[in-house]
């Protein structure tokens, strides 16, 4: 997939040092992007909300939403579905991703602008690889409600930095609304399966693991995993990338797309871009994303800023039909020829079943 358009900064101003893990929805009339808005250096957030009536802007950032029931300086990286005939906003959010016994809260909303807590979603579960739960986006995937979301076992302080190993978790709704309750899958995506543009667990510059998961059915039937990596050097700052992967079942096995934001890149994103969310419309990807520039030494000293990539995503439906076209031509070669034949057919084929 080629990038057709681009554009950012966003917002060239805004009321917080860094705009982090946005994510867009439309409501039927406007879009909104719902993010966290606050600083990395003291990792407190509130919810951003920004408004515009096109994608192309120009966007509007309001005052931060609020939130009944849910509090904490660490509650960020909302994850949010509109739902068209209940004119509902459902939002899940992270209690904190620094800590081993976190929540996913969930929300509703009716303008956009006050949530209230419904539910506590997930808990982390201690002691094992979801000791530290975070980054929760839901997902509609072949009419079934899911929630995709990293899990860590542990956070330690290494030189002065925190280090997580989270890896990507889903869980099924088991009424398929988003009250849930949560069926835990399990693990679907792990350090190996990407190992080719995100650093292992054993590397001494090992940075941090996979985060900011989320999940789209294309129109062929394929599900889109779009999420961030840390390349396997760098230095600090310059490491995190935005990439896509791509499975037949939403369990996975995933087959890794790479990172997709690596050229081209302006000032204000030149250092590193991470946490996106995807919007497709017809046979265009938008990706709603975060970057920030390299200028300053200090990595932390770079504000984080949004961005918009557009990807035409034809080429990733073509093939796949196209596959499907010749297993049903099999299925029909095999009632009609000689089984020696077909034999000979499989060994060339060996994707065939």
């Amino acid at each position: 997939m080629k990038i057709i358009s681009k554009q950012g900064p966003l917002f060239s101003e805004s009321r917080y040092k860094d705009t982090k893990d946005p994510c867009p929805v439309y409501d039927g009339e406007m879009w909104h992007i719902f993010g966290s808005g606050g600083s990395v250096r003291d990792e407190k957030w509130k919810i951003l909300h920004a408004i515009s009536p096109t994608l192309d802007g120009p966007w509007l950032e309001t005052d931060p939403v609020t939130l009944n029931g849910v509090s904490g300086d660490h509650v960020a990286a909302p994850g949010v579905w509109f739902d068209r005939e209940t004119k509902t906003f459902h939002m899940f959010v992270q209690t904190d991703f620094l800590a081993i016994n976190g929540t996913v809260e969930y929300l509703e909303s009716f303008d956009g602008k006050v949530f209230n807590k419904i539910n506590t979603a997930l808990t982390s579960v201690p002691q094992t690889e979801e000791a530290g739960i975070y980054d929760p986006h839901p997902a509609i995937i072949f009419n079934q409600k899911y929630l995709i979301y990293s899990g860590t076992p542990r956070v330690q302080k290494e030189n002065e930095k925190f280090v997580s190993k989270p890896d990507i978790f889903l869980a099924k709704s088991e009424s398929n609304t988003w009250k849930g309750p949560w069926q835990r899958i399990g693990k679907i995506l792990d350090h190996h399966a990407i190992a080719e543009h995100h650093n292992q667990p054993d590397h001494p510059d090992y940075e941090w693991g996979i985060e900011g998961p989320q999940l789209i059915e294309l129109p062929n039937r394929q599900i889109l995993l779009n999420a961030t990596c840390f390349l396997p050097e760098g230095k600090f700052g310059t490491r995190q990338r935005t990439f896509f992967a791509i499975a037949k079942q939403v369990t996975g096995p995933y087959k890794t797309l790479g990172p997709v934001i690596h050229e081209n890149l302006e000032t204000w994103e030149s250092g590193e871009n991470g946490h996106a969310a995807c919007v497709l419309i017809g046979k265009n990807l938008h990706l709603f994303y975060q970057a920030r520039s390299q200028t300053m030494g200090d990595a932390q000293s770079n504000d984080w800023r949004y961005g918009i990539a557009t990807f035409d995503i034809s080429p990733l439906l073509k093939k796949p039909i196209a596959w499907e076209i010749i297993r049903l031509q099999v299925r029909i070669w095999k009632k009609i020829l000689p089984y020696s034949v077909f034999s000979i057919l499989k060994k060339l084929k060996g994707y065939i079943k």
